[in-house]
C-alpha cells in the first residue's frame, strides 16, 4: 500500500472520529494508525501483535476489542463476521452517500474489496429471508477467489 494513501486515509479517519466526538487517545490513534497501513483485515490479536512491535509497548486484546466496538459505532471501520477481523472502511475519504457494504473475501490471500450493493436488492434479500422466519443482517461477505489468485493458478 503506497504510503501516502495510508496517510492520508489515517488523517481522513482522525478527522472522521473528531467530527463524530470520539476522544481520540494515544492508543486510539495508534491503532487507527496500525489498520490504516495494513494490506489485510486484522484480527484484535494481530493489531496486539502489532502494536508491541510498533510502539513496544503492551496493549491488552480487552483494550484492543473496546477500541474497536467504539470505532465500528464511529462507522470508521468494519467488522468480517465470518472472519472476525477489522478493516478500515474503504469509503472513508469519499464525501459522498455510499450504498450498504459488501465484501468480497479472497480465501487466498485474504485481501478484501468492500464494495456497494442497492439498498433495493438488500430489501428484496431481506424481505425473502424474513418471509422464512429469517432475520437477515444487512451485512454480506462473499468468499471465493480474487483475480489476482485465480491467474496464479
Amino acid at each position: 500500500m503506497d504510503m501516502m494513501k495510508s496517510d492520508d486515509k489515517l488523517q481522513a479517519l482522525l478527522s472522521r472520529c473528531r467530527s463524530r466526538k470520539i476522544k481520540l487517545t494515544a492508543k486510539r490513534k495508534n491503532v487507527l494508525s496500525i489498520l490504516s497501513h495494513a494490506e489485510t483485515p486484522m484480527t484484535a490479536y494481530d493489531i496486539v501483535q502489532a502494536y508491541q512491535q510498533q510502539y513496544a509497548e503492551k496493549l491488552p486484546a480487552m483494550s484492543v476489542y473496546r477500541i474497536l466496538k467504539l470505532l465500528q459505532e464511529a462507522q470508521v471501520l468494519h467488522k468480517l463476521e465470518t472472519t472476525n477481523r477489522f478493516m478500515i472502511c474503504a469509503h472513508i475519504q469519499c464525501r459522498h452517500r455510499h450504498q450498504l457494504p459488501q465484501f468480497l473475501i479472497c480465501d487466498r490471500c485474504h485481501q478484501v474489496t468492500e464494495i456497494g450493493i442497492e439498498k433495493k436488492l438488500m430489501q428484496q434479500i431481506q424481505q425473502s429471508t424474513s418471509a422464512n422466519g429469517f432475520h437477515f443482517e444487512q451485512q454480506l461477505e462473499l468468499h471465493g477467489t480474487c483475480e489476482h489468485c485465480r491467474k496464479e493458478e
